[in-house]
Order: C-alpha cells, then sequence, then structure tokens
C-alpha cells in the first residue's frame, strides 16, 4: 500500500487537464499509422493504458485520488450522464430484426456472466477458504461485482457496482487487473476463430445465409444514418444526457431517504443509496427515450460522447489505483479464468441447441464482455459492415448491465454470508 503523503499536483483543475492530455495522448497514438504505434497497441488496449497511465501518476505520488474531487464530480455526473446516451441508442425494432438466434446468444452471454460470478466463487472458495476472509470494503464479493458490471455492460456499469457495493480502492484495483487481462485474453481467442468460424459453423451445424442478408442490410442502414453534428446536435446530446442526470438526482434525493427511513430492511439490496437510484433511474429514462426520436440523436454522435464522459471516468477511476496491490492477491485470476470459461460454455452450448452461427457466439460474447468498444472489432473481423451490429448489441449490454450486474452481485453477497 502506498504511503499516504501530500501529492505534487494539488490543485484539481490542474490534475483534470493532466487526465484530459493523457486521454488525448492514449487516442492520437492509437489511432497513428506509425509502425511502432500499430505494432504497440496490437498488444496493448488503449482502454489498459487509460486505467494504468493515471495509475501510476498516482502510484508515483504525483497526483492522487484519495485527496481529489474528480472521482466523485465523474461518477455522479458524467456515469449517468453517459448511461442516458449509451441506452437513448437502443434501437430495439433493429435488435428484433437481427433474428432471434442474436438474441438468445447475447442474453445466454449475459446469463453465463450473472451466473459465472457466484459459481466461480463457490469453486474457488471450495479449494481456498481463505477467499472470504475480507471484511467490510474488502469483501471478495464486493470487488467481483464491479467485474459483472464490466462484462456484462462495461465501464459504466462497473463504475455504478463499485459505488452500489463499496469495493475498496485496493480491491478495485485487483478487480481491474483481472478484468481487463481476462477479458483481453478472451477477445484474442473470439478474433481467432473469426478469421475461420466455418469449422465451428459445422459443429453447430448453423446455416450462414442470413448473415450476408444482415451484412447487406446494415450497410445500407448506415450509409443513411451517420451525420456531421452541429452545435445543436451537440448541444441537444448534453443537453438531454446531463438533463437526465440532474432529474435522477432530484428523484434520487427522495427516494432514498425514503427508504432509509421507511424500509431500512431493504438497505442490504442498496435502495437506500441516492447513487443506486441516479444510475437506475438514468438507465429507466434512457430506455423510454429509445422509443422518441432522441434516438436519432445516434446518428450524430450521441454514443461517442457518451464514450468521452466514460473515458474520462475511467482515468479519475485509474488515478485512484494502487499498482503495487495487484500481484497481491492472485487468487483472482483463477476465478477470472473460471468465470469467462463457465460464461463460453454457456454459449457454446446454447448455439449448439438452436444451431446458431459462430458469429452470433462470437459477437454475442463480445458484446457482453468487451462493450462498445471492442464488439465491433470482433464483429468487423467477420465483415467490416458488420461492426454495427456489435455496436447493437453492446448498448443492449449497456441497458441491462446494471441490473444484470446487481442480480450477481446479490447472489455473491449471499453465498459469502453461507
Amino acid at each position: 500500500m502506498q504511503e499516504q503523503t501530500s501529492p505534487f499536483l494539488t490543485n484539481d483543475a490542474v490534475v483534470f487537464g493532466l487526465l484530459m492530455s493523457i486521454l488525448a495522448f492514449v487516442f492520437a497514438s492509437s489511432a497513428s499509422k506509425h509502425p511502432f504505434w500499430v505494432k504497440f497497441y496490437t498488444y496493448v488496449p488503449t482502454v489498459l493504458l487509460c486505467y494504468f497511465i493515471p495509475a501510476v501518476f498516482n502510484s508515483l505520488g504525483i497526483i492522487s485520488g484519495e485527496s481529489s474531487n474528480l472521482y466523485k464530480v465523474a461518477s455522479r455526473y458524467l456515469l449517468p450522464a453517459s448511461l442516458v446516451l449509451f441506452t437513448i441508442s437502443v434501437d430495439l425494432k433493429g435488435i428484433v430484426r437481427l433474428g432471434p438466434k442474436a438474441l438468445i446468444l447475447f442474453l445466454a452471454g449475459t446469463v453465463g456472466i450473472v451466473l459465472g460470478g457466484p459459481v466461480s466463487m463457490l469453486i474457488v472458495g471450495w479449494i481456498y477458504p481463505d477467499l472470504y476472509a475480507g471484511t467490510g470494503p474488502d469483501e471478495i464479493w464486493r470487488g467481483l461485482s464491479t467485474i459483472a458490471g464490466s462484462w456484462i455492460g462495461g465501464g459504466a456499469n462497473q463504475t455504478a457496482m463499485l459505488e452500489v457495493f463499496g469495493a475498496s480502492p485496493t480491491l478495485f484495483g485487483q478487480m481491474i487487473a483481472v478484468d481487463v487481462l481476462i477479458a483481453n485474453f478472451w477477445m484474442a481467442i473470439l478474433l481467432f476463430w473469426a478469421a475461420k468460424p466455418e469449422r465451428l459453423d459445422k459443429f453447430f451445424k448453423a446455416d450462414t445465409t442470413a448473415i450476408y442478408a444482415l451484412r447487406d442490410r446494415i450497410a445500407k442502414m448506415r450509409e443513411s444514418t451517420i451525420q456531421i453534428p452541429s452545435i445543436k446536435d451537440m448541444l441537444l446530446i448534453l443537453g438531454i444526457g446531463f438533463g437526465v442526470t440532474g432529474l435522477s438526482h432530484w428523484f434520487a434525493d427522495f427516494l432514498a431517504p425514503w427508504f432509509e427511513t421507511n424500509h431500512p430492511e431493504w438497505n442490504q439490496y442498496s435502495l437506500n443509496s441516492a447513487f443506486f437510484w441516479i444510475v437506475v433511474i438514468a438507465t429507466a429514462i434512457g430506455l423510454a427515450l429509445s422509443f422518441t426520436k432522441a434516438r436519432d440523436l445516434e446518428g450524430v454522435g450521441a454514443s461517442r460522447m457518451g464514450s468521452v464522459l466514460l473515458y474520462v471516468l475511467v482515468a479519475t477511476i485509474g488515478m485512484q489505483m494502487d499498482l503495487g496491490a495487484i500481484l497481491d492477491n492472485p487468487i483472482l485470476f483463477l476465478i477470472g479464468f473460471i468465470w469467462i470459461v463457465f460464461h463460453a460454455s454457456v454459449m457454446i452450448f446454447v448455439a449448439w441447441l438452436i444451431k446458431a452461427p459462430f458469429f452470433y457466439v462470437a459477437v454475442g460474447s463480445q458484446a457482453n464482455v468487451g462493450g462498445a468498444a471492442s464488439a465491433p472489432i470482433v464483429a468487423s473481423a467477420f465483415d467490416p459492415s458488420l461492426a454495427p451490429v456489435g455496436v447493437l448489441l453492446a448498448v443492449l449490454g449497456y441497458a441491462i448491465g446494471t441490473y444484470g450486474a446487481y442480480l450477481s452481485g446479490l447472489m455473491m453477497q449471499w453465498l459469502s454470508g453461507l
């Protein structure tokens, strides 16, 4: 654990400028065509750097996540706004048109993650009883719930679980390492098989003709929706995102104290947490807006703006990480490995049962585990025009990620109390 000393930079305005410069550097270099950067980002994911570089600055004492208010601001304002901007782009009709097999595989992957957390914790806990030795914020289930949030939805849902269940910064730092390393290992496997899906399609006895029809339809739809955003469009996006965030805070300020006073027995379900209500209400309103014309804002960059807000949040999370604690608990990697194997097994079994193409397995899994940042990468490995399918399913993951991870967290909490 790092010593509690005064950081070199104490002004949050200066720290925020540093974090934004880090994000700009990461994404500018990842888009570079220079051979060094191309090779570097072949092996190092951008999201890892967004966590890792601020963590290095924190560990060196240049900045301090503990003394800064940036994380609190980002989690209370940027997180719910990003959830809104991700969920207003949910095109449920478009998802239905993907066919039942795509949705079945996606939901099978979600179930595999919701149940995989408790199953892997139970198996490793049976082998290693000291797994349950933590108390308070260091209880293992609190940290694992953040992985469930990340693997069902993404960084926003992960942070929601961090706030709702209250894992300690040390434990969360270890969970980030497990999350990133296991998720990227799994993505590498999916990309390997995406280059030669015929063998698995033959095993599943799948009919792939629908994939090509889908590819053509998506390509036409994509061409007709992309626009250059105007100032009006950007202000509408920000107005809706932060307007709903304000409304969510307003409702949460009433609901959390009401449950605390009238139903304290439900505190174990976090119903007395204002933050819980903020993320739940923001997600619900975002879903409701997806049935209105607000959904058209996706064409001018709603989810891209949501991603910007999310990466700012990611950087503020990273600046709380204690890198020296990452290897303090290697047993967590065993939990992550068993978890992802369980998730994959559920999807493969369901795909074999319904004779679904491997494309749906790969994209459905990555839409869960990787989210909107990497699901399009896996989808485009089959064909570049299919990348929006990954986005479509990943956005659905953002919509249900908070709820699925919350359920998984409650199950793991129950197992820890046995």
